[in-house]
């Protein structure tokens, strides 16, 4: 005879898997991160070669000046794709909303089709876009404005603007999506109401439709900074892992990588990475209290 479960312990094992799941592949991970920040070891060697640095790991780390290369790297690249994203997509979003009718799901979806493309696939395409002498880019700008062929995967001053274009054309459909979701929730009574007493698209767009987005807005750019911090698979492809000429487009996340791999630090790359969860919730922190202060204030 099967023995009966009592019903107490049911929801305990449904979940289970799941919890079973997230200690082995999440808590785990992160507890041993955060043990080995305080650790000196080098992998080959065993578990039984750690030794314990104290704050060593994250003085090295912020006393290293390829740390803070990498760091302002990945401030620039956060900034020149980022805010990019929503200045574009915003407007775009309001546009296929009032425009397009049940068709801007299709248009929205075309817009969509960059963030779930594969990486390698993306680095391809625009690796050959911005290629020297053949590529559609330089074809462009010499056409356009005789600018000479540029070298953009080999010229400091080139690949971190390359990149951040790529970036931006990846996510700015995934922002799009977003305020097309949030546009929907808006009640069309209140353009009808607006209209009624004389209001224009402008003051309908700032009274109405800005104020409404606000809470998309905040999560959209909660999101662009968390991303633009980790900001990782696009540069680490275009320069093969190495962080392309004068190191310009190594990022923080590509550093911590090397530090790692390359270097066998796993020590200072554990230190590195709460040292970076900590400068990302600082500023989705500050990200908040700015939201929340505009709306008080108005």
């Amino acid at each position: 005879m099967t023995p009966r479960i009592p019903s107490r312990w049911a929801p305990y094992l449904l979940v289970s898997p799941f919890l079973i799941l997230f200690a082995v592949f999440g808590l785990f991970p992160l507890v041993f991160s955060a043990w080995l920040a305080f650790q000196s070891w080098e992998p080959t060697s065993g578990i039984e070669s750690m030794k314990f640095v104290g704050l060593d790991n994250f003085v090295f780390a912020l006393t290293d000046g390829w740390f803070w290369k990498a760091l302002r790297n990945t401030l620039w690249l956060a900034v020149a794709s980022g805010l990019p994203q929503h200045l574009v997509a915003l407007p775009l979003a309001v546009f296929l909303h009032q425009s397009f009718g049940r068709w801007r799901g299709l248009f929205s979806g075309a817009y969509f089709l960059p963030y779930i493309t594969s990486t390698v696939a993306i680095a391809m395409l625009f690796g050959s876009l911005f290629s020297t002498d053949y590529g559609l880019v330089n074809q462009a700008l010499h056409a356009l404005f005789g600018i000479e062929h540029i070298n953009w995967m080999r010229s400091p001053e080139a690949i971190k603007p390359a990149v951040a274009l790529i970036v931006f054309w990846r996510y700015v459909g995934f922002n799009l999506v977003l305020y097309l979701a949030a546009l929907q929730t808006i009640p069309h009574d209140l353009y009808q109401a607006a209209r009624l007493d004389g209001a224009g698209a402008w003051q309908q767009f700032r009274r109405i439709t800005l104020p409404a987005l606000k809470p998309m807005i905040l999560f959209g750019v909660t999101l662009s900074i968390i991303g633009g911090l980790q900001l990782f698979e696009e540069p680490f492809i275009l320069t093969n892992g190495k962080g392309g000429a004068d190191q310009q487009a190594m990022t923080v996340a590509i550093y911590l990588y090397r530090l790692a791999f390359d270097f066998s630090d796993f020590g200072g790359a554990s230190a590195l990475a709460w040292i970076m969860f900590g400068l990302i919730a600082l500023l989705t922190w500050l990200t908040n209290k700015a939201f929340a202060d505009r709306q008080v204030q108005a």
